[in-house]
């Protein structure tokens, strides 16, 4: 087995009806709902903050791509410094990404070459003595890391 700084980290996904898509993951999977924040829920098994994301999008939303469905999945980085290498990755490529600081994490938002959205992050609860997301989405710069 490789020794590797990445693992998934969650999954984002956009519904319809937040109450029921929590219920649903609840139930189904055993997700216990550990925070929410305006019209999003995080749900976890535990080990980390969150391994489902769900963010409310509205009934009347479309299906798949700019309404319901997928909306990333999200790839969690060990340290700083390898979340600069990713970033450093893609400018290699051509492929732009968009920092965002969440005062909880740092991310970088980007798409694979078929247009699946990823995002690479950083967790820096511990660095900033903070528990949740409050809401926090901030440019920053990735060269820095």
């Amino acid at each position: 087995m490789n020794d590797t700084p990445f693992h998934l980290g969650h999954v984002h996904l956009k519904v319809r009806d937040l109450d029921r898509a929590v219920a649903f993951y609840g139930d189904v999977f055993d997700l216990e709902l550990a925070e929410t924040e305006g019209r999003f829920a995080f749900l976890s098994w535990g080990a980390h903050h969150h391994d489902v994301a769900l963010q409310a999008v509205g009934a009347d939303a479309p299906d798949s791509g700019r309404g319901v469905g997928l909306y990333h999945a999200a790839i969690e980085v060990d340290a700083e410094d390898a979340l600069g290498d990713v970033y450093d990755e893609l400018c290699e490529r051509g492929v732009p990404a968009t920092p965002v600081d969440h005062g909880i994490s740092k991310a970088l938002y980007f798409s694979d070459p078929a247009g699946n959205g990823l995002e690479a992050y950083v967790d820096t609860r511990e660095d900033r003595n903070l528990a949740e997301w409050e809401g926090e989405n901030r440019r920053f710069d990735p060269a820095t890391l």
